[in-house]
């Protein structure tokens, strides 16, 4: 049994039933791939291999290693980019995946290969210097945070002694360099000099994902849900792909159908010239995809994007149908091209989940002891509560994130 499962350019090794060995993430990815959808290329390292790691000291089982190299490689060959190289340097995102998912509570690295090196060829192959320094100071940061534990405080508390309260999103290409070298201070300051070596800072990550199951948070979260101890987590390495590039690119999230009360709408939230974290790191507002009961939205990705909204639509489409289930998208578009980075069943109220699945077997996507058994009998008691009438005249008192 192989221990890397690759996946990219419509094959993949593994699939939706690989959720024990691939974890959630890394099996839906690779289905996606086989369905055809524009994912970006990548490999998933097993959860067997995590769990290996565990019982033997941290020490990696014989033959990851090159099969690591043999991923980087084959993606590389795809992409026409190489890891490391100044011209066209690879960049990869690391991500955890269990095979049930725990929003949240595990590690993620972005934008991983960069150095003082690469930098400099992504500024040139982009044409875009401001791009490729915001890049840098994004991956210093959070490589310190997962990989090396420093507390990003510390990262704050440096940025605002050298340049008080002026964020990252309004600095210049010359004070983002002089924020990524105040950065690598802190790193020194605290642990030793940032690793320059790409091969150095992918294996500290792939650690570092692995370490992030067995931190206390995640612990809780599994004690606290039921979920297994054993199950360990898989490791996603995928190509990056940047929605931080300019005003055609971005980053969201998206519903198939509404997570709160389970209408058929498609629903989600997307940042303008945004990388991931930024929709979730509450340090932006986002916008709404799509105009819902507001027909003069325009800031909407619909309004701004219609070509890239459609094509999300239509895979919307493809995906509730394929798995019989509303779906938790999360998507990035480069240049106006959209791609997907997973796909999950999404969280839903109570009352959604009623909704959802009597719909879904109205629509014949399910049938009724399927729907049945979508609907928690604890939850019902919930459901039946009164409510307060979303209609109902009010007076808004405040406002806020």
């Amino acid at each position: 049994m192989p221990i890397v499962y690759f996946f990219g350019n419509g094959e993949a090794d593994g699939g939706a039933d690989d959720k024990g060995l691939l974890g959630g993430k890394g099996a839906n990815l690779a289905e996606m791939t086989r369905l055809g959808l524009p994912v970006p290329p990548g490999f998933t390292i097993t959860t067997d291999t995590c769990n290996h790691t565990f019982s033997n000291d941290g020490q990696w089982p014989e033959g990851l290693e090159p099969a690591i190299q043999e991923g980087v490689q084959k993606i590389g060959a795809l992409l026409g980019k190489s890891f490391g190289d100044r011209t066209a340097p690879l960049l990869f995102s690391v991500r955890s995946g269990a095979p049930v998912s725990m929003p949240g509570m595990m590690d993620t690295v972005l934008n991983l290969g960069l150095n003082d090196e690469t930098v400099q060829g992504l500024a040139e192959a982009s044409k875009n210097p401001r791009f490729a320094w915001d890049s840098y100071r994004r991956f210093l940061y959070m490589f310190g945070d997962v990989v090396l534990g420093i507390h990003g405080t510390r990262f704050e508390r440096a940025r605002k002694a050298e340049f008080e309260d002026l964020a990252p999103s309004s600095m210049s290409v010359e004070q983002l360099e002089a924020l990524c070298s105040c950065y690598k201070q802190v790193i020194a300051d605290n642990v030793g000099a940032f690793p320059q070596d790409p091969w150095e800072q992918l294996s500290a990550a792939i650690n570092a994902v692995f370490k992030s199951f067995n931190t206390h948070r995640a612990r809780y979260y599994r004690k606290s849900h039921g979920i297994s101890e054993d199950m360990g987590t898989a490791v996603n390495v995928q190509a990056m792909v940047f929605g931080n590039l300019g005003d055609d690119c971005a980053t969201g999230v998206a519903f198939t159908r509404h997570p709160a009360t389970g209408e058929n709408l498609f629903f989600g939230e997307w940042l303008p010239n945004a990388q991931g974290e930024d929709v979730v790191a509450g340090t932006h507002t986002p916008f709404p995809l799509n105009a819902q009961n507001d027909s003069e939205a325009t800031n909407t990705l619909e309004a701004k994007h219609p070509e890239v909204y459609a094509q999300l639509d239509d895979v919307r489409v493809k995906l509730e149908t394929h798995y019989q289930d509303m779906q938790d998208i999360e998507f990035t578009v480069e240049r106006g091209q959209l791609f997907l980075l997973q796909t999950r069943t999404g969280k839903r109220t109570p009352a959604a989940a009623v909704r959802i699945a009597v719909e879904l077997a109205q629509e014949g996507l399910i049938d009724q002891e399927t729907a049945l058994l979508r609907v928690d009998p604890n939850l019902l008691e919930s459901v039946l509560r009164p409510v307060l009438d979303p209609d109902a005249r009010r007076n808004v008192i405040a406002t806020g994130l």
